[in-house]
């Protein structure tokens, strides 16, 4: 079989699975996102037909500079933590879902590059203890530091299961941000040919609870403005150089106020 009609049949496989034509919706599918409030941008309008997933939360989405925190009213990082917590408890209820399905990782925002080494093991456990078929998560484009460093990472524990002979999902990759040409790409990817990706147009009552899963995540109103695409977009992970700047070095992230260059990301690639 051709590498092409492989690649056909991981997608086609996947597609039966947001569309519930499997045993145990959900089941064999992790969800692994730098942020809460990720897996409702990437995934949100499947998940109420998923309640066999499992999702991973690689930071606690507060940054211990407490920039984030003071606008919105917080005087310490933990209590912005737990209020995205919080949020994000009531984005996934109103999908059905409840805590049990979240793991959270609690590495601090915008720091999750520090740790790299130690999540891939992380992950690598997590999807070994689970025996996952698909792991969706973030594209490798530039759009956040820590989406990023969470595709680079779910790369790693990949590999890591294959080096030690276990079975390894496949990585399915969800549609976020990035730095396009000609201005910022929305729910989009930044590269990808129609024929090696899934675009999937909610239905209204979908649409409809993935906007009140949005609107949950009450402190993020004004990132999460940009996200009213009623199509959500997958495909499968391309083969990446980690070695090399996403999206050739086009960064949305330099945009933003987060004080992150990117020779730490490389930086960090090295520890």
């Amino acid at each position: 079989m051709s590498s092409a009609d492989q690649s056909s049949n991981v997608l086609a496989e996947f597609a039966a699975l947001l569309t519930g034509r499997n045993i145990g919706p959900g089941a064999g599918l992790m969800i692994v996102v730098a942020h809460p409030d990720d897996e409702t941008i990437g995934i949100g309008g499947h998940l109420a037909g998923l309640p066999g997933c499992r999702i991973v939360h690689v930071t606690d989405g507060a940054p211990r500079d407490l920039a984030d925190a003071r606008s919105h009213s917080f005087q310490t990082w933990q209590d912005y933590a737990h209020a995205r917590r919080m949020e994000l408890w009531a984005a996934l209820a109103a999908a059905g879902l409840s805590s049990a399905n979240l793991t959270s990782l609690d590495y601090p925002d915008t720091e999750a590059v520090m740790h790299l080494g130690a999540l891939a093991q992380q992950l690598a456990c997590l999807l070994a203890a689970r025996e996952i078929r698909f792991v969706c998560t973030h594209p490798f484009e530039g759009g956040h530091p820590d989406h990023d460093t969470t595709a680079f990472a779910v790369h790693a524990a990949c590999h890591l299961l294959r080096r030690d002979r276990h079975p390894a999902p496949s990585i399915i990759e969800m549609a976020f941000y990035a730095a396009g040409p000609e201005g910022p790409i929305f729910q989009d990817f930044v590269d990808s040919p129609e024929a090696d990706r899934i675009e999937v147009c909610l239905t209204g009552p979908a649409f409809r609870l993935k906007q009140a899963m949005l609107a949950s995540h009450k402190t993020q109103q004004r990132t999460l403005a940009p996200f009213f695409s009623s199509t959500e977009r997958f495909r499968l992970a391309p083969a990446y150089d980690f070695r090399a700047l996403p999206n050739n070095g086009r960064l949305y992230y330099q945009s933003l106020p987060l004080g992150f260059e990117p020779a730490t990301r490389r930086g960090g690639s090295r520890a």
